[in-house]
């Protein structure tokens, strides 16, 4: 029994560390490309991003060149989830070159690079 618990005593000091080494990402150097959203055809695209620990998939639809919506499909986020404030900011701005969200920079790059990724 004991064998037993140090191997599960063992995993669980292992799972953490990868969950801190995960978290130590330098912000600033993740760089948000802006697509031009004018070139863009209309439709409903997939995006996907992980900064450190948080990961993000969304879609984000077009219509006559602007950004029309940017919907969260999932946002792994811990305690990022006010980042998700960015997005009325992309719309409105029709840009990618916005302040991220004061306390949750991670979250706000990760959706950031989704939206990103949805139109490369």
């Amino acid at each position: 029994m004991k064998k037993l618990w140090r191997g599960a005593r063992g995993f669980i000091i292992l799972c953490g560390v990868s969950a801190l080494l995960g978290a130590c990402v330098d912000l600033d150097a993740i760089v948000v490309n802006n697509p031009d959203v004018r070139q863009a055809a209309d439709g409903t695209y997939r995006g996907e991003s992980k900064v450190g620990p948080v990961r993000v998939t969304l879609d984000v639809t077009v219509k006559d060149g602007a950004y029309q919506s940017i919907r969260i499909i999932r946002h792994f986020n811990g305690r990022g989830k006010s980042a998700e404030a960015i997005i009325p900011a992309v719309i409105n701005a029709q840009s990618l070159e916005v302040d991220c969200v004061s306390g949750a920079t991670g979250s706000s790059k990760a959706i950031l690079k989704a939206v990103e990724d949805a139109l490369k």
